[in-house]
């Protein structure tokens, strides 16, 4: 079966190029969110759709960042070009499109302040900025030390978008007010973009799940999971997201003052290093 999709790959070169497809589909998503989000300005009186649909859509971009690199490691089709492709995709849907719709949602709250104002364009300033330094750290140590690990320095970029998107999205489902909302997300998104390009740990899902390490366990929480996602799914997406954002910091505190090692590198998938720079 092996050699026949070998054989299948070299006959067919075509293939080699779905992983850089579903990479331009990731950055299409982030535009199209950008462009998305520019509707608010034709719907004043319930803004809340709006901006929910275009952190639906940065979330759906996700799947096609996790495909990219899965489909490049089977396909043999990994290169230079489509890293470097993959982190400016990165950049616009994971850097540049939750910053827009925090800004707009400022703006759009017209007796927010001049300082207030000004304030929100820091903390997008500040998210886009460590954004931008994240995947080109990536950059450097994929091309460089190319150190693999089950563990993230620092918050992934999608992960920091997904924060953003997530309380968007639960300020649409549960009706809170926009001038409530609008005083949390900025100051978050500046925290998200710190944890971007700070030293805490995070764990690598995807890698954590892979490695035979605890199989039935994992196995069980997988299941529970889709169990609960079905049941209710977006409370659910978003209570996940945000404990794995808090997951690193507290993971840290319980390393070092407790001598807990919530957080420590899969030796069935790293025998050496233990940490590693992912976007």
């Amino acid at each position: 079966m092996r050699k026949k999709f070998i054989e299948f790959i070299k006959n067919n070169r075509w293939v080699k190029l779905i992983p850089n497809v579903l990479t331009v589909c990731n950055s299409l998503c982030g535009f199209a969110a950008i462009l998305y989000t520019l509707n608010v300005y034709e719907s004043p009186r319930d803004p809340a759709p709006v901006f929910a649909i275009s952190c639906w859509i940065i979330l759906a971009a996700m799947i096609f960042d996790a495909l990219d690199g899965y489909t490049a490691r089977i396909f043999n089709a990994a290169s230079l070009e489509g890293l470097n492709m993959d982190s400016l995709s990165d950049m616009v849907t994971f850097g540049v499109a939750p910053a827009v719709v925090v800004a707009i949602m400022a703006h759009y709250l017209r007796d927010l302040g001049k300082v207030g104002y000004y304030f929100v364009w820091a903390m997008c300033a500040v998210y886009i900025g460590c954004a931008a330094y994240r995947l080109a750290k990536y950059n450097v140590h994929a091309m460089i030390e190319k150190k693999k690990s089950n563990l993230f320095s620092g918050l992934p970029s999608p992960g920091a978008a997904a924060g953003i998107c997530s309380l968007v999205i639960y300020y649409s489902l549960e009706n809170i007010k926009f001038q409530e909302v609008i005083v949390v997300i900025p100051p978050y998104a500046g925290l998200l973009g710190l944890l971007m390009v700070s030293n805490v740990r995070y764990i690598h899902a995807g890698k954590w799940l892979q490695s035979a390490k605890r199989k039935p366990f994992k196995i069980a929480i997988i299941i529970a999971t889709a169990v609960m996602v079905c049941i209710r799914p977006a409370p659910v997406i978003i209570f996940l997201i945000n404990f794995y954002i808090v997951s690193g910091p507290l993971g840290e505190i319980l390393d070092r003052f407790f001598h807990i090692r919530a957080l420590s590198p899969d030796p069935e998938i790293i025998p050496t290093a233990n940490t590693g720079a992912e976007k």
